[in-house]
């Protein structure tokens, strides 16, 4: 799925964040305010996520970025990879980075909620 306004990450970005324990610079500090967006193609909630993420990013002067991982090669190891190492079960699973640095996590929100995690500073 295209999500209007977010980025799609790479094959390369993904296995850099697995190998290193977390996204790097080229994401997380590609703008003061980043979400990464960790889903699977099939969730409805990131299904009605995806219709605003991008612009709401936007309205608050973020990036978005976002990988359907089980649409990729690297699947079973990513999904390993986020339920162990990063403590998360559930999609979509949201990032939220600030400066470079992780400052909140979420599973599904609202518009609203991603838009005030996105301006808190």
């Amino acid at each position: 799925m295209t999500v209007s306004g977010a980025t799609r990450l790479t094959e390369a970005q993904c296995e850099r964040a697995m190998a290193d324990g977390e996204f790097g610079a080229d994401v997380v500090g590609s703008a003061e305010s980043v979400v990464v967006a960790l889903t699977q193609g099939w969730c409805p909630q990131w299904k009605a996520m995806a219709r605003w993420l991008g612009e709401a990013a936007a309205e608050a002067g973020a990036l978005a970025y976002y990988v359907e991982y089980d649409e990729e090669p690297f699947f079973e190891r990513f999904m390993a990879w986020k339920e162990d190492a990063l403590g998360n079960r559930s999609v979509p699973y949201l990032r939220y980075y600030r400066g470079g640095a992780l400052v909140a996590e979420s599973n599904y929100v609202s518009r609203d909620g991603a838009l005030a995690r996105l301006r808190r500073g």
